[in-house]
Formats: structure tokens, C-alpha cells, sequence
């Protein structure tokens, strides 16, 4: 006999870390070229010249099909970790913050906060991953794998050198997150309740996409700062011309114009919306296979 909704007690954390590091790996391996693609539009200065077709062509005319997965093994061991981190920190910020709040349930707000705080959370173990992976993916990249990445990173920058792009990084994962559960939240709310495991699955598929897409609306001119950071080369005694987040951002509108900083949006958002979608699908129906080996009263 199943707990009711209200008295079904929450899973343990090792639950929610091991659920979003299936969705994670999930994700990643089913979307991954798409990713490549976008960091190829967003490293781009001046006008694009490809659009997302024609990009995939000449990388795959110019540089082989192997090179739409060049750099996959950075993310595909981040990915576990850091989707574990994002719904694990969701989990852990939601209740948190209710409890400082005073509030017995998730509201619209406490949604948005929770998301944001899981993203600064999870940003700081995808940093150098996502350093490495945008340095393979660059076409000029003449780096022999991952590890000779860091090891030349290293090498000239120190250890520190790892994490360059991390404020980027920050706000990128900080944006993302909060759009991705806040919308999660209210397209829940505006759903038919699902009397089905397979209606919930439904409605977890369609507001994960729906999720995906506002947040990936919203932190894409701070993806376009992150990849320009990290792709760049440091010279010593020379100032980097992207450093922060914020007057980045103002510099690229200012001499590339406001498209500039949607740069890679399409392919972006085709990983990211259905990848959201692919993610909390994953989680819950993962969560439930939980549920239903631990038995009451966790169902």
C-alpha cells in the first residue's frame, strides 16, 4: 500500500545524487555533436558564418564525423557529478529554504531561488571540465586529448589556470538552473494532474523541455562569455579581453551587436530543451525505481 503524497517520506541524498547522474550520462551521450556546434558559433567573432546545418557539414566535411565527439570525454566523466550535484543541490536548497521561509511547500519563488542556488553550487565541479572540453572543441585546437589540455593549462597557468571562467561559469549554471526549476514549478501547476505513472512521466517530460528552453533563453549571452573566456589563450602581460562576465557581455553587444551574444542558441536550445525534458524524465522515473525497492514509507 503506497504512503499518501503528503506523509511519503523523502529519499536519501545518495537517491537524488544517483538518479541525476543517470539522467546526466543519459543526456550527454544523446546530445552531444550539438554541443560542439554551439561552441564553434560561439567562439566565432563578427557574423556567423554557418548556421547550425551548415556548421555540422563542414566540420564533417572538413574534419571527419569522429570530430562531433572530439572532446566528449571531459563532459561524459563531468556529467555524472554534475547532474548528481544539480538535482542532489536542488533537493538540499529547496529544503533549506523552505524551512527558513516558513513555507510547508514549494512555491513559485522558493522554485527560482532553489534553481539559482543549485547552479552556483553545481558550477564549481564543472569548471574544469568545461575548460577542457572548450579547448578540444575549438577548430585551431591542436591539443592530442584531455589530458594534454591539462597539462599545458597547468604547465603555464598553474593549477588556478583550471578554473579560469569561473565566474562565467557561476552565473551561467546560476541562470540556467533557476529558469530550468522555476518553470519546472509552474508548468507542473498548469498541467492535468496525471493519475498514471505514465501521465507523470508525460507531464515530467514536457515541463523539463519547457524548463530547458526559459533557461536556456536566459543564460545563453552568459554561455557566449564563458566559451569566449575559457577558448582563449592567456598572454603574459597582456590583459584578456574577456575577463568578467558582466562588461564582457557589454563588450560583445557594443562591437558585435545584441545577436552576438545569442550566438549558438539554435543548436543549444535543440540539446537543451528536449535534454531537460530527457533529464527530469530520467530522474523521476529513476527516483521511483527508488521509491518502489525502499518501500513504504518512501512510496
Amino acid at each position: 500500500m503506497s504512503t499518501p503524497p503528503a506523509e511519503r517520506k523523502p529519499l536519501p541524498f545518495i537517491a537524488n545524487f544517483a538518479a541525476g547522474a543517470i539522467a546526466g550520462i543519459s543526456e550527454i551521450l544523446t546530445f552531444y555533436p550539438l554541443d560542439v556546434v554551439k561552441t564553434r558559433m560561439q567562439l566565432e567573432t563578427g557574423k556567423t558564418k554557418h548556421g547550425v546545418l551548415g556548421s555540422f557539414k563542414t566540420i564533417v566535411k572538413e574534419e571527419g564525423f569522429g570530430r562531433l565527439y572530439r572532446g566528449l570525454v571531459p563532459p561524459l566523466l563531468m556529467e555524472a557529478p554534475k547532474r548528481a550535484t544539480k538535482f542532489a543541490a536542488n533537493d538540499f536548497w529547496g529544503k533549506r529554504f523552505m524551512a527558513l521561509s516558513g513555507e510547508k511547500k514549494m512555491t513559485q519563488n522558493l522554485a527560482i531561488a532553489t534553481g539559482c542556488a543549485a547552479g552556483a553550487t553545481e558550477s564549481f565541479v564543472v569548471v574544469p571540465f568545461e575548460l577542457v572540453k572548450i579547448k578540444l572543441q575549438d577548430k585551431s585546437s591542436t591539443f592530442k586529448g584531455p589530458m594534454d589540455v591539462v597539462s599545458q593549462v597547468v604547465k603555464k597557468e598553474g593549477l588556478l589556470g583550471l578554473y579560469a571562467g569561473m565566474e562565467a561559469t557561476m552565473w551561467r549554471h546560476f541562470w540556467w538552473n533557476g529558469g530550468y526549476f522555476g518553470c519546472i514549478f509552474q508548468v507542473r501547476s498548469l498541467l492535468p494532474k496525471a493519475e498514471t505513472n505514465k501521465g507523470r512521466l508525460m507531464n515530467d517530460l514536457i515541463a523539463g523541455t519547457v524548463g530547458g528552453l526559459v533557461g536556456t533563453a536566459i543564460n545563453t549571452p552568459f554561455d557566449v562569455v564563458k566559451s569566449r573566456i575559457q577558448g582563449a589563450s592567456k598572454v603574459p602581460g597582456v590583459v584578456p579581453k574577456y575577463n568578467w562576465t558582466y562588461p564582457a557581455l557589454v563588450t560583445i553587444f557594443r562591437e558585435e551587436g545584441p545577436a552576438a551574444l545569442y550566438k549558438g542558441f539554435v543548436p543549444k536550445v535543440l540539446r537543451l530543451a528536449p535534454g531537460g525534458g530527457v533529464l527530469l524524465l530520467v530522474v523521476e522515473f529513476t527516483l521511483n525505481i527508488f521509491r518502489q525497492a525502499l518501500g513504504p514509507p518512501y512510496i
